[in-house]
């Protein structure tokens, strides 16, 4: 996506909706700091006047009430700054809490396709160091910058009140300051966003390196990935070292600027000391105001900073929450339905399962060609449909309409006589039990994985489960039975056992309609066994989709489509298509002959 400009307000409005919350403590906070600025810009008075009434004449008249004074005006100072720390840390995780927990929730929402395009680094960047940069600064950042414009107004407004021409000497550095300190931020700005979009890559990276860890050794390619990986960190390197170089030319600049004012009070005041039209006292408050100004002058122009840069996060997480499903159900069926996040199941009605395809055509969103085009297939309640082809031909594209993780281009598909439109996506996807070729297991342990399939499932309704799918006495073998952890993915299983609880989690669902994609196809011998019985025994009441390579699973079929360049050439039962002799027929003999002779040797 390419970099646009945008307006720096505009930009930030979007996160007030997570400061609201926090408005209060906000307030609060800006208000002790603008108490702290105040007594801050107090403080080099008190200097001037032990210098006139204490130093000069030599006495110590009044001294004790003085010190009283200067010491409860350094407690209060350390009590706003108590406060101000606490406030600000309660803001930086609240919001840090709030703004993951808002982008979680709409990746929840999101579809496929999102996921498909995205990768999986790049979402955790946003997820994690982007909120906590936002928070970070609006916490303390936001606070820190009406401290350091409250003390800049009211140094000026002492100096001015005290001797007008000397203010004018230090404030005449100020405009210079702003001149450089826009000049370098903007050039920060630009560095800095593309310090972020390489940490994305750099946390992509990571995600892919562990993830992938077993195939990159596999095919011993870890030299590449090292490559790749020092080609993206010296990208990095650099681009740091841009931003370094920014700040360590922008410092000394401030610090110079800063100097210069401090010698113009020492020349000017130093005259009109000696020509006694100005006390050393008074001298002694401009220099020290001199001194100080840079340092709120230097902290608001790295506020502005920290707002500039971090400009780029906020423009990264609100993109991701301004990203609409291409899948919504429409408000009218929200209405009556829920959403996914927040479903009306009273209102949900029974699914019996009988599937329509109606005039259906269909072109991938990425796409520019129809994969269908005025299809039509009616599958009755409790039926089974086998899905036969070569790789890429468009088998999951059947079944990626049926189960509405996409929708119909034209046409519609009717669930129980009704369009699947009409009734919300969430009420469709709880009554599915699909089993993928890889099974995704997650981290936790067995009894954990199958009773995702149903979260209030009782131990026995899980241990009914693995049985009927025959992995019960497989699980009682593993270290810890059902309480064994499967590792990160089911690391720690094989491909059948991993197969065999993704097969009990979605039994226990009680689904109306299963899709096994290729659920046979990386396995054993003996757990294709298993998984045979289980699919003999558990889909004959139910609607049914069998994405298959092996056509020996799908013989009983009530139909099998044959789908070549995303179109559907044959269908038919088993003993039907094994007549008409057509490429169904062949791919058949063609699949035992070679079986045949595996068997053999």
């Amino acid at each position: 996506m390419a970099e646009q400009k945008r307006s720096f307000l505009k930009t930030w409005k979007k996160i007030l909706p997570f400061m609201k919350p926090y408005r209060g403590k906000l307030i609060f906070g800006m208000i002790v700091m603008l108490l702290s600025s105040i007594v801050d810009t107090v403080l080099p008075l008190f200097s001037g006047y032990a210098v006139d009434n204490f130093v000069e004449p030599r006495s110590s008249d009044g001294i004790i009430p003085f010190a009283i004074l200067y010491f409860l005006l350094i407690t209060a100072v350390s009590i706003f700054t108590f406060l101000f720390a606490r406030i600000a840390l309660q803001i930086e995780m609240y919001m840090n809490r709030d703004i993951r927990k808002a982008l979680f929730t709409h990746l929840q929402e999101l579809d496929f396709t999102y996921y498909n395009s995205t990768p999986v680094g790049t979402i955790l960047a946003r997820v994690m160091s982007d909120t906590s940069r936002i928070s970070g600064v609006v916490s303390w950042s936001l606070v820190d910058f009406f401290y350091s414009g409250g003390y800049i107004v009211f140094c000026l407004i002492v100096m001015l009140t005290i001797n007008w021409k000397l203010a004018l000497l230090v404030v005449s550095i100020v405009p210079f300051i702003a001149l450089v300190t826009f000049f370098f931020q903007k050039k920060i700005l630009a560095v800095n966003r593309n310090v972020r979009k390489i940490n994305a890559d750099i946390t992509r990276q990571f995600n892919e390196g562990i993830s992938g860890a077993m195939t990159t050794k596999t095919l011993g390619i870890e030299q590449q990935n090292l490559d790749a990986f020092e080609q993206t960190t010296g990208d990095m390197r650099k681009e740091t070292i841009r931003s370094i170089m920014l700040d360590a030319t922008y410092v000394p600049i401030l610090s110079f600027l800063t100097s210069l004012a401090v010698s113009f009070v020492l020349t000017a005041g130093g005259s009109e000391v000696l020509n006694s039209t100005l006390s050393v006292g008074t001298m002694t408050v401009f220099i020290n105001y001199a001194l100080v100004i840079s340092d709120p002058v230097q902290q608001l122009a790295s506020t502005i900073s920290r707002f500039l840069s971090a400009q780029v996060n906020v423009e990264r997480c609100t993109d991701l929450l301004e990203i609409q499903p291409m899948l919504v159900d429409r408000p009218e069926v929200i209405a009556v339905y829920g959403d996914e996040i927040h479903p009306k199941k009273e209102n949900w009605e029974p699914v019996e399962g009988h599937i329509t395809f109606e005039d259906v055509t269909f072109c991938y969103p990425d796409g520019h060609e129809n994969v269908l085009e005025h299809f039509y297939l009616d599958v009755p309640a409790g039926k089974t449909i086998a899905i036969v082809g070569e790789t890429g031909a468009g088998k999951s594209t059947l079944v990626n309409l049926a189960c509405r993780f996409f929708e119909p281009t034209e046409g519609r598909i009717l669930i129980d006589g009704k369009d699947y439109r009409e009734r919300s996506i969430l009420w469709l996807h709880s009554n599915l039990g699909y089993v993928l070729q890889t099974p995704h297991l997650f981290s936790g342990t067995v009894m954990d994985n199958i009773r995702y399939g149903k979260l209030d499932a009782t131990d026995e309704e899980v241990y009914e489960a693995a049985k009927m799918v025959r992995a019960h006495e497989m699980i009682l073998n593993l270290p810890d039975g059902y309480q064994s952890n499967v590792g990160e993915g089911g690391s720690q299983l094989s491909t059948g056992q991993k197969q065999l609880v993704s097969f009990a989690r979605a039994v226990l669902a009680n689904p109306r309609i299963f899709v096994l994609d290729e659920a046979t196809a990386s396995i054993d011998t003996e757990t294709e066994a298993k998984i045979q019985y289980a699919i003999s025994t558990l889909l004959g009441s139910r609607t049914s989709f069998v994405i298959a390579h092996r056509l020996s699973t799908i013989r009983k079929a009530d139909l099998i489509l044959v789908v070549r360049d995303g179109k559907i050439m044959e269908r038919g039962t088993h003993e039907e298509l094994m007549q008409q002799g057509g490429y169904y027929a062949g791919l058949y003999r063609r699949q035992f002959s070679v079986q045949g002779s595996e068997a053999s040797l």
